[in-house]
């Protein structure tokens, strides 16, 4: 299993996941994903929707501190 804090958890198949009411979905595939952020319109598994929504947090620039200088020299 492979989780990714930006997207859905990769999960070597085939997989059984029981959802909270109780219905079982399954996949034959070598591999999965699954959402986490309840917005595919395929849940449990994930259509990428994730990629759509916008970032609820500080934007992500990859740990460097960006600044911006309106008036520059």
């Amino acid at each position: 299993m492979t989780v990714d804090g930006n997207g859905p958890i990769l999960i070597e198949g085939p997989v059984e996941i029981m959802q909270e009411d109780g219905t079982i979905s399954t996949s034959d595939r070598f591999a999965v994903a699954v959402c986490t952020c309840r917005r595919s319109r395929m849940y449990p598994w994930c259509d990428t929707s994730h990629r759509r929504a916008k970032p609820s947090g500080p934007a992500r620039d990859g740990g460097r501190d960006q600044h911006f200088d309106s008036n520059p020299k």
